[in-house]
């Protein structure tokens, strides 16, 4: 025993001073990750800063939407209705941005899209396509694509897109309003059984087909701010905590589902409507209680503990780059408005329902991380904006972008469920007697409370024992044996006894598995 200590402490001391990277401590997210300022308000405030060039008339870039047009171009919707297309924001670095005006007069667009020669975007109250008919540089037709959802003039009723799936769908998310009344009743559609209101289809995700066909999809968001694809061409959508919303989510968007918010249900008996028959909606259930009495509602594939894991979810990007943005190709990686960092999601399926984990994975961008996008180079560009709101950061808008620097950061890749516990697939080598060690890993479990609440903490905690830890030959893999595993529940790990074979620990320690199906 002696001999293994006195080992321990010299790997570890010399891993201080001898790491992969060559540094005289722990490795930090900027080793690996580098943030690059295109334009923030903080570097338009500081005359003296030449790393940048600033746009016309002090353009507020409070960037609301990304389209990565090519190796040199991006386009961006800002928030007070315009599209900008940027050239020269993946030089390294960007001293020479050119800034051209190309849309303007949209109302608060939340999303952009490059399709089929035309830019798409989701106004408050339609999709639109906006082309340049005359090549000219400015956009010169803005056509309708589709409408109908309901605007009742309530601030919170935010719409979100388009994304493009494989069959050439464009989808979109409506956020619900908040406490409508007075004349804004009189612009909602009811649900006289459950006795809630709302603008038509708010609280949906809709597709809108090639042809033109607006397909409401599902129902239950609250603010839906992010979609994305998977590798798998499912889609997704984030939402953000609130009331009936215990805490942050990543849903599978499917045909007939309900999530959680039951004011969305006020569109249930429009004829397009493929929901019907809640009659009861359960208040004040620990939530694997509430999906036993209301078999329409599905489990989030991933729940983001409160503040551990973000506290406002935007944006999905799936990372398409083939390994040019680090060891996690095709994950997906979500954007965090209030804690203006990045997290990381992996996701599998178990009996034909997803669920997975999400890991933090870069903090300190300039302000609140609204929308993200992927260059051909596999940098990713990130558009920030925080509309007014509370955010972490010096700024309150702007564009930057994350480049991995080719070093390989010691992380948790992948984290999938077993029928025993729990295998962990890592980006390098563990060292093995740590690794081996049950005493490395700490486990817990809990779920949230599904009420008309605002939020929820977490409830019914249980610690978990680990009782083995088996590391396989590649050295790259750990089978931990854990009993006592519950379904619908989170299960939080914090490995931080575990080190790489240089003696380094993880860049992040923390992974929140959301179980929904124990493999058989």
């Amino acid at each position: 025993m002696v001999s293994r200590i006195g080992t321990f402490v010299a790997t570890f001391a010399l891993s201080l001073v001898t790491t992969s990277m060559g540094l005289a401590r722990d490795p930090v997210e900027a080793d690996f990750y580098e943030i690059v300022s295109i334009q923030t308000s903080k570097t338009l405030q500081n005359s003296r800063d030449t790393s940048w060039k600033p746009a016309p008339n002090d353009l507020a870039l409070e960037v609301s939407g990304i389209a990565v047009l090519d190796e040199d171009r991006v386009a961006v919707t800002i928030r007070k209705g315009e599209i900008w297309i940027l050239k020269g924001v993946f030089d390294d670095p960007p001293e020479n941005v050119e800034y051209q005006p190309f849309a303007s007069g949209l109302h608060e667009p939340l999303g952009l899209l490059w399709h089929d020669d035309a830019f798409y975007t989701v106004q408050r109250s339609e999709l639109t396509r906006i082309r340049d008919r005359d090549h000219d540089g400015t956009a010169d037709e803005y056509r309708t694509v589709a409408k109908g959802w309901g605007v009742t003039g309530h601030y919170h009723e935010y719409a979100y897109g388009p994304k493009l799936d494989r069959e050439g769908n464009l989808w979109l998310t409506l956020n619900i309003g908040l406490g409508l009344k007075g004349e804004q009743l009189t612009r909602t559609v009811t649900d006289p059984t459950l006795g809630v209101s709302q603008g038509r289809w708010r609280g949906w995700g809709m597709k809108v087909t090639p042809e033109g066909t607006l397909v409401p999809v599902a129902a239950g968001m609250r603010s839906p701010a992010g979609i994305g694809m998977n590798r798998q061409g499912d889609m997704f959508y984030t939402d953000q905590q609130g009331n009936w919303v215990a805490t942050n989510t990543l849903h599978h968007l499917r045909e007939g589902v309900f999530y959680h918010h039951p004011e969305a249900l006020a569109s249930m008996g429009q004829p397009q409507s493929p929901i019907a028959g809640i009659t009861a909606v359960p208040d004040g259930l620990p939530y694997p209680e509430a999906l036993k009495r209301l078999p329409q509602m599905r489990p989030p594939a991933v729940w983001f503990p409160y503040k551990k894991a973000g506290q406002s979810p935007t944006d999905i990007m799936l990372d398409a780059s083939g390994g040019k943005f680090g060891p996690f190709d095709g994950q997906l990686f979500v954007g965090e408005f209030t804690l203006a960092s990045i997290q990381r999601v992996f996701l599998e399926q178990v009996d034909g329902e997803y669920q997975g984990a999400v890991f933090p994975f870069r903090r300190g961008l300039d302000s609140a991380v609204l929308r993200l996008g992927q260059g051909d180079d596999g940098s990713v560009l990130v558009g920030l904006s925080n509309r007014g709101w509370s955010s972490l950061g010096t700024a309150s808008y702007g564009l930057q972008r994350l480049v991995w620097s080719g070093r390989t950061p010691f992380e948790i890749q992948e984290m999938r469920a077993t029928a025993e516990g729990f295998e962990l697939r890592f980006t390098e080598p563990v060292d093995p007697e740590s690794a081996s060690d049950p005493n490395s890993y700490q486990f817990s479990s809990y779920t949230y409370l599904y009420h008309a609440n605002y939020g929820s903490d977490e409830i019914q905690r249980e610690g978990l024992e680990i009782t083995a830890a088996q590391v396989s030959k590649d050295l790259r893999h750990v089978r931990l044996t854990v009993p006592g595993r519950r379904e619908l529940y989170v299960h939080e790990l914090v490995a931080s006894g575990v080190r790489n074979s240089q003696g380094t620990p993880l860049l992040h320690p923390e992974a929140y598995y959301t179980l929904n199906k124990i493999p058989r």
